[in-house]
């Protein structure tokens, strides 16, 4: 169930980005790292209600987590000493938590849970299992949609329980990550097409409030979706800025990969010239027989560790309790 729509009867699963160009209905989920797959489906309808068993989750106790307090907070201060140095400017600090799953536990009734318990913009369930790949997307956040050669980011950057936390802080890290996404957008788009229609939204979603702003721009005509994610992928708003700069700080102080977390699930309709990819964020994954959710958030030079700990609590507290029993 991808964009409120049932992918059906698969004809083929590709890691090839290149197949996007090419013909038919796709679901794609792309990982942080850019491992792709890419799945064309021959039947696509409206979504129903999930017809199977109920999610049975894990108990709320049994969660553990890539980086304790301790260690997350230790990463924030060593990012805030690399922007003193002058290093980067902002990272996304980020902390897989991850429990043993439950026996017959099904990432489709998990996301139905998701669908009733925290409705999202962006929610997607991708359910492969002859690929090993089970993803639950509650998303709030659009990386990419696509209409021909017109293209629309809508990074979030800045969180808080209610529009008035929101903080100088939040419209700070915005309003870094929307100059990156439109750098980004700026390769593979005509000159002088980037636009942004909407600055630091504020945006309601289930238990906290976010800051959105809308990127905009015109392909150029000799890009197709490998241009694309190349140059723009991984998101923006889960990295940092500079952004390679940022890379090299989550590779030094995040101890696992990511996998589908801050990637990007979506589709992709290569007949229409279109797609919707969101980026993934409030997501669930099933690999090694565990059940994996990611949560972090921004550091900035205002930042601070405790602060920012609890921005990675509040983005969990919600979700972990609807997939635990």
């Amino acid at each position: 169930m991808v964009g409120g729509r049932l992918f059906t009867d698969l004809q083929d699963v590709t890691t090839d980005v290149a197949a996007l160009d090419s013909t038919g209905t796709w679901a794609v989920v792309i990982t942080f790292e850019g491992d792709a797959t890419c799945a064309r489906f021959d039947t696509v309808r409206p979504a129903r209600p999930w017809p199977g068993p109920p999610w049975v989750g894990p108990p709320s106790s049994a969660w553990e987590t890539s980086l304790d307090r301790i260690a997350y907070m230790a990463g924030v201060s060593t990012i805030r000493d690399g922007i003193s140095r002058g290093d980067v400017y902002q990272v996304n600090l980020c902390r897989v938590l991850s429990v043993p799953l439950a026996d017959g536990a099904d990432v489709a009734a998990l996301g139905a849970r998701l669908a009733r318990g925290n409705p999202a913009p962006y929610s997607a369930v991708v359910r492969l299992p002859d690929h090993d790949l089970h993803v639950a997307s509650a998303s709030p956040e659009r990386f990419l949609a696509r209409h021909g050669r017109m293209i629309e980011s809508r990074p979030i950057k800045g969180t808080a329980r209610t529009s008035e936390g929101l903080t100088a802080k939040d419209r700070a890290e915005n309003v870094m990550i929307v100059d990156l996404v439109r750098n980004d957008l700026g390769r593979v788009c005509e000159t002088g097409s980037i636009e942004v229609p909407a600055l630091c939204a504020v945006e309601p979603h289930p238990g906290l409030h976010h800051l959105v702003s809308t990127v905009t721009g015109r392909l150029r005509s000799d890009v197709g979706w490998p241009e694309l994610l190349t140059a723009i992928f991984p998101p923006g708003s889960v990295t940092g800025a500079p952004k390679e700069a940022a890379m090299g700080f989550i590779d030094a102080l995040e101890p696992v990969r990511r996998g589908p977390y801050c990637g990007a699930v979506g589709w992709v309709d290569a007949d229409r010239r279109c797609g919707d990819l969101n980026v993934a964020i409030r997501t669930f994954w099933i690999a090694d027989n565990r059940l994996h959710f990611g949560t972090g958030g921004g550091i900035t030079w205002a930042s601070t560790p405790e602060g920012e700990w609890d921005e990675t609590e509040l983005k969990a507290h919600r979700l972990i309790p609807l997939a635990s029993s």
